[in-house]
């Protein structure tokens, strides 16, 4: 069978269990990014088959899901949630990203920069923008061949969102006047946390949903800037919990006024 760059496909060798999209063929080896998952990977040829009955992905439910959770008693007073500034190294996923952060309500810039790129404009990005919640993902993946998870050589791209973090953290030390989330499939959670993210995948090393950092932006955008947020709450309305994503207890970045 033969296939074209931008096909959608699954791995025989893991049940088919993850859609990718092939990103680059290189003799009989394709390279893949996750369609919902924010995975990358690579197969041989004859490992992949196409995914013929291609499900329309519809966020719908997340985002419905994720209004509800998070809910404010208006009352008299009235609510500026905190901005975001969302930096993803796939065009796909920050459409997706863009059209929930629409959806719920909250003012987020977004742009799309390859993840060994992010270090080189984040510094002067954050100073364009000047959000109050930063977010630098994409794709990333555990070597697990190289067997050695504190190496991160052992990532495919964990060192990028760790240079990337760094140089935010130029900008902005402190962890309450900027919050960061970072990383992505499989990513090395402590050395984010290290660098100076606030929250961070992936504690067991598991696949994280395209989705699952922006609903951690959003619930901080929506909490009370006086108010440390329920942490494990806000982990819980991820798609794996803490067990994808992880993170330091935080406050809000919403002001609240009154009256109306």
């Amino acid at each position: 069978m033969t296939f074209n760059i931008g096909d959608i496909v699954s791995r025989n060798s893991y049940n088919n269990d993850i859609n990718f999209k092939i990103t680059n063929i290189v003799g009989n080896i394709v390279y893949l990014e996750g369609v919902d998952i924010r995975l990358c990977a690579d197969a041989l040829v004859d490992d992949i088959k196409k995914v013929d009955d291609i499900i329309s992905f519809d966020d719908s439910d997340i985002i419905t899901k994720t209004v509800k959770k998070i809910h404010i008693d208006r009352e008299d007073y009235f609510f500026i949630p905190g901005s975001i500034l969302h930096i993803d190294g796939d065009d796909n996923y920050l459409d997706r990203c863009m059209n929930f952060y629409e959806n719920i309500g909250v003012k987020a810039n977004g742009l799309t920069l390859r993840e060994n790129l992010i270090s080189t404009r984040v510094y002067d990005l954050l100073n364009e923008y000047n959000p109050d919640i930063l977010v630098i993902t994409g794709h990333d993946a555990y070597i697990s061949k190289n067997n050695d998870a504190s190496n991160l050589d052992s990532y495919q791209n964990t060192s990028n969102f760790v240079a990337a973090i760094k140089e935010a953290r130029r900008f902005e030390k402190s962890h309450d006047k900027l919050i960061i989330i970072a990383g992505a499939c499989q990513s090395n959670y402590e050395e984010l946390i290290r660098a100076g993210a606030n929250f961070a995948s992936s504690p067991k090393r598991i696949n994280i949903h395209a989705l699952d950092p922006a609903i951690i932006a959003s619930s901080i955008a929506f909490s009370d800037k006086n108010q440390s947020i329920d942490l494990i709450s806000v982990l819980e309305k991820t798609k794996f919990g803490c067990d994808g994503m992880g993170g330091i207890i935080t406050n809000g970045t919403m002001y609240v006024g009154y009256p109306r």
